[in-house]
């Protein structure tokens, strides 16, 4: 279970945790699950199905564009500041392009992945690596965790 620290007068910080995923599709309701446990405790409940999804198409996009033949992708969660960040980190594509949104055609069933994100995540950018690969991430504000159990709103 992830540790909540509290700053003096601030809001709750959760300790980073991050998993490596294989290069298979059954990793990204693995990376879903595992994003959803790493909140346990913080719970941004209005957000958690728009996290999901955002991961859910990071993870696939890691799988079908960013990691290469027998390596896998890392998840990151963590937030601070009433801000919740995952992380996708894949170790491809050195064609030099980084992840870009597409606009997505009506008559595709692909390519929507990164549009959600950036529709769904108040903020979302891609950092390349020195070497290749990109870590994608996406940015949800959240308030913090009820601090009295049982409060009523």
């Amino acid at each position: 279970m992830p540790t909540n620290l509290t700053r003096e007068g601030g809001p709750p910080v959760q300790q980073p945790r991050e998993q490596l995923f294989s290069r298979q599709t059954v990793s990204v309701g693995q990376a879903r699950s595992f994003v959803e446990a790493a909140l346990t405790g913080w719970e941004p409940d209005d957000r958690l199905d728009d996290v999901k999804v955002c991961v859910s198409e990071l993870a696939t996009n890691a799988i079908k564009h960013g990691s290469r033949a027998g390596r896998g992708f890392l998840v990151r969660v963590a937030s601070r500041d009433e801000r919740l960040r995952v992380e996708v980190c894949d170790g491809g594509g050195n064609d030099g392009q980084a992840p870009y949104v597409k606009e997505p055609a009506a008559d595709v069933a692909s390519g929507r992945g990164l549009y959600l994100v950036a529709t769904l995540a108040d903020d979302w950018g891609v950092k390349r690596h020195d070497g290749p690969g990109h870590t994608v991430w996406a940015e949800f504000k959240v308030g913090p965790p009820d601090r009295c159990e049982g409060a009523t709103k």
